[in-house]
């Protein structure tokens, strides 16, 4: 599965008043890995930046005024998002932004819904953490995420750090690739699959569990559904198959 986590920094707080996309950052995740693969442009925002935002991001006027405008990177968004789904933390905030450009632009009137699935990790944490702050900030404290450079906000930066904070929401990492075999690892995580691992030779014995051990597992199975309100995802897949045992 193919995910961009995305993250804007803007001149203001409301697109209907005219404010403007001032830089855009994504970050590719595919299988719930990071590949490396980045997208991250600073604009031309063709206005003023308020200084409410100025002082949350700390991107002025000065540093934006060669940047290319929205117009003239949107193809290269758009191909890098295209088929995925978009993460992003508020997402209303963002994708109403980002539908605003597209408006501006000449031609047939595109908008984020009609050309990705977005999931907004805000609504995700106040589903799971009900009455509490759920702020990017307040997620990484809680997720013991590591913030330390989020002095001044940053959509690169930002996207970043939700990456870690989503896998952290939803499970962690699902799998390791192990590099056993120098360019062979590192080709496994950029396509998302995780590198085998193989000894010859070596024969393996997995033990079954006991019917005491079973009891047990199921206990716990039933303590998690219930403490994770029903999520628990051994009981959405289902009992596996035991396995067969290796002589």
């Amino acid at each position: 599965m193919r995910q961009i986590v995305l993250d804007t920094e803007t001149t203001g707080l409301e697109a209907a008043a005219g404010h403007r996309i001032i830089e855009i950052g994504c970050v590719e995740i595919l299988n719930r890995r990071p590949t490396g693969q980045k997208f991250h442009r600073y604009l031309n925002p063709e206005r003023e930046i308020d200084a409410g935002a100025l002082a949350v991001h700390g991107i002025d006027s000065a540093k934006l005024q060669h940047a290319p405008k929205f117009a003239e990177v949107v193809d290269e968004l758009l191909a890098f998002i295209n088929g995925a789904e978009l993460i992003i933390h508020n997402a209303p905030f963002d994708v109403g932004f980002l539908d605003a450009e597209f408006a501006r632009l000449p031609g047939e009137v595109r908008t984020v819904a009609g050309l990705c699935k977005v999931l907004d990790t805000l609504a995700l944490a106040r589903s799971l953490h009900p009455g509490q702050r759920n702020s990017l900030d307040a997620l990484c404290k809680r997720y013991s995420v590591d913030n330390t450079k989020r002095e001044l906000h940053g959509a690169l930066l930002d996207a970043g750090i939700l990456v870690d904070v989503y896998l952290a929401m939803t499970g962690g990492q699902s799998a390791l690739a192990l590099d056993m075999s120098g360019g062979r690892g590192r080709e496994a995580r950029a396509s998302g699959a995780a590198a085998p691992v193989r000894a010859s030779g070596v024969i393996l014995n997995v033990p079954l569990a006991d019917a005491d051990e079973l009891q047990r597992h199921e206990s716990m199975l039933d303590l998690i559904q219930k403490s994770s309100g029903g999520k628990a995802v051994w009981r959405v897949v289902g009992p596996a198959d035991p396995p067969e045992r290796v002589q």
